[in-house]
């Protein structure tokens, strides 16, 4: 198969399950001004960046508290309800994993994630999980995409050559990253073309 790939790697929020800070604080933060202020000055998609990079939750909310002590109870509640952050998977993409899967398709996943939110993740959806081979957690490894050194740390443990993948991920710096080492990669915007361009690499 030198020159054709044959698996496929999946980047995991907002490519299989849509997530994002606003779909846990939406429930908790009544006012419309009230949750965009939080969400732009507070828990904000940059300080959560500190779990995938391997940073435990302690720290981070302790230091956030002390800086938004009015919003301590809040700032509290974004760990053991991390998984309410997730609204739902993306259209189409788990029933692309399954028929992948069904063909014989190697699937594997590099996931921006804490390592701590990772695990309960995981368990609450099983059906999906238990198709990939293996999965590697940037908190876990305390490295994150698009760092080069994440790639090629899954591709060992992987046991792939670049040329042998398709990778998936709905961030072009992140696809930018995979494509530098070699690795074919599909900037993600929905199911339909994502199945298209699997098609044109003979995957599905």
């Amino acid at each position: 198969m030198a020159g054709r790939p044959h698996a496929v790697i999946f980047d995991i929020g907002n490519v299989l399950f849509h997530w994002h800070p606003r779909f846990l604080y939406e429930r908790l933060i009544g006012d419309d001004r009230a949750l965009e202020a939080f969400l732009k000055d507070v828990v904000t998609v940059e300080w959560h960046f500190q779990h995938d990079a391997g940073r435990d939750f302690a720290d981070t909310s302790a230091e956030l508290s002390a800086r938004f002590p009015e919003h301590a109870k809040l700032i509290a509640a974004w760990g053991p309800r991390f998984n309410d952050s997730v609204d739902r998977p993306v259209a189409g993409m788990h029933e692309l994993v399954a028929e992948l899967d069904s063909a014989g398709v190697p699937l594997f996943a590099i996931t921006n994630f804490s390592h701590e939110f990772f695990p309960p993740f995981r368990a609450a959806w099983p059906a999906l999980f238990d198709r990939f081979r293996d999965v590697v957690v940037s908190g876990d490894e305390r490295l994150v995409k698009p760092d080069a050194a994440i790639y090629r740390l899954a591709l060992d443990r992987f046991g792939l050559r670049a040329e042998d993948a398709v990778f998936i991920d709905d961030s072009a710096a992140n696809v930018a990253g995979a494509q530098a080492l070699g690795i074919r990669s599909i900037h993600f915007k929905d199911a339909a073309s994502t199945r298209a361009e699997l098609a044109a690499a003979n995957l599905i």
